[in-house]
């Protein structure tokens, strides 16, 4: 039987000389795994649509013995090519999919995770690389999780509940208009760590590297 989804490619990687692994995030079935047999000849129908966080509609064939899918067909929706005019874009949004990977299980449906990971990706090229882009991102996946941190009972100072609060609430557009100190940042920072450890048990590789680039200028 052919399904049809709405996915995100979260990695790739050659399972032999012709075809390749894609590792996918959908809307209504999950985190999936598809086998693109040939996809890595110049011919392919795959050729130019299965890269890192690419948007596209697919069709595959369920299989009954394995966790690793049959890809049928590709139709490229959004490459989302202002990604690649940044290395510390895709460092960033590399960080918040091996967390959704690590928090998420397969054949499970996920369709806030998949908006919220779509809207960073909308999001990112936008503005210059900032650590509160990573809070949000960590806050707004606890909230999908149903892990989110009570601003009452944790040990911080006021205006960082503050802080914490509207970077877990407001939208994606309405994220420039915050401005946190360094201190703030230093705190949150320093907060989220331990409560990403005590509730997920460890944290990404990357976390740290994307935490203290220097804001990248956004690309006109």
């Amino acid at each position: 039987m052919v399904e049809t989804a709405t996915g995100l490619v979260l990695r790739t990687h050659p399972l032999t000389e012709t075809s390749l692994i894609v590792q996918w995030l959908t809307r209504n079935h999950g985190r999936l795994a598809t086998v693109a047999k040939a996809a890595r000849r110049p011919q392919s129908p795959f050729h130019g649509k299965l890269d890192l966080f690419y948007l596209a509609d697919f069709s595959f064939s369920r299989s009954r013995h394995s966790a690793l899918h049959t890809l049928r067909e590709v139709t490229l929706r959004d490459p989302h090519k202002p990604l690649r005019l940044n290395l510390s874009y895709l460092e960033q949004v590399s960080y918040c999919a091996t967390l959704i990977e690590q928090v998420t299980e397969t054949d499970t449906p996920l369709e806030g995770i998949f908006e919220l990971l779509n809207g960073l990706l909308n999001h990112l090229p936008a503005q210059p690389t900032q650590a509160r882009t990573i809070f949000s991102f960590e806050l707004k996946l606890l909230h999908e999780l149903g892990l989110s941190p009570d601003p009452s009972s944790v040990s911080l100072k006021s205006e960082t509940k503050t802080l914490l609060k509207a970077l877990e609430q407001n939208t994606w557009s309405d994220l420039p208009q915050l401005n946190p100190s360094r201190a703030q940042v230093s705190e949150l920072n320093r907060f989220l760590h331990g409560f990403l450890i005590y509730h997920l048990g460890k944290i990404p590789p990357g976390r740290q590297t994307t935490l203290a680039q220097k804001p990248a200028s956004r690309r006109p």
